[in-house]
């Protein structure tokens, strides 16, 4: 992405692509399978899935019976589901049922929440996010945007005036949204630099370290290119 002029385009899963992915799983042997897919706000792939089952069905009638999809909105791009999707794959381990796994995701999910900083604009004017001349002037003002990610909805959450500025105000809205004392996870795409110095400085305000540092999947970073950092968390209720 630093090098091209091009970014990566990013495409949904087709009915046709998940009724493939169905028969497979469902030859295999597979009565339960759990899909967590990107916010449906974002692309249609989580409506998709839906309307793959039945046509599923209507073309493999003996799984009616014996196969179960159960097609979950992630409500948000991987740094919102992706530690439940761990945690359930846990519970799956210890022996939990396909509805208890279920309702853990369908409940913990609507729960978790993102703020992310962007370091340079120029991916998200190349995406067409923004117009190519605000994202000109806001290069040359500095302005670093800090994005939120919340009920499948992404926005603009703060503007700040360069790095130091926008570490700070990413864990001043982390600590006003965040349930406290409660696990969260630090992100990032490809630039690991900016890493350590925000780990520090969230470590400082609230008292603990993180429970994991993951890279940011390919949607979000297509459009927000390789320096991102970020925290992911589950709001207050």
């Amino acid at each position: 992405m630093s090098q091209s002029d091009e970014i990566p385009k990013t495409a949904q899963i087709t009915p046709y692509q998940f009724v493939e992915i169905y028969f497979e799983q469902a030859q295999l042997g597979v009565e339960d399978l759990i899909l967590v897919l990107i916010n449906s706000k974002g692309s249609e792939t989580y409506n998709n899935s839906l309307a793959a089952i039945n046509m599923f069905y209507e073309e493999y009638h003996e799984y009616k019976e014996k196969f179960f999809v159960h097609s979950i909105d992630g409500m948000g791009y991987n740094s919102i589901y992706g530690v439940p999707v761990i945690q359930a794959i846990e519970m799956r381990n210890n022996g939990s049922t396909a509805k208890e796994i279920v309702d853990f995701l369908s409940n913990i999910i609507p729960q978790r929440e993102i703020f992310f900083g962007i370091f340079n604009l120029k991916y998200a004017a190349k995406s067409g996010r923004i117009p190519t001349a605000a994202a000109f002037v806001g290069q040359l003002m500095k302005i670093k945007p800090i994005m939120r990610i919340f009920d499948r909805v992404i926005k603009t959450a703060a503007k700040c005036i360069g790095e130091k500025n926008l570490f700070k105000k990413m864990i001043e809205l982390t600590k006003q949204e965040m349930e406290p004392n409660t696990p969260y996870e630090i992100i990032y795409a490809r630039d690991t630099d900016c890493i350590e110095e925000f780990r520090e400085l969230i470590v400082q305000e609230l008292g603990y370290e993180p429970s994991a540092v993951y890279q940011t999947g390919a949607a979000v970073a297509a459009n927000a290119g390789p320096r991102v950092v970020g925290v992911s968390f589950i709001r207050k209720s």
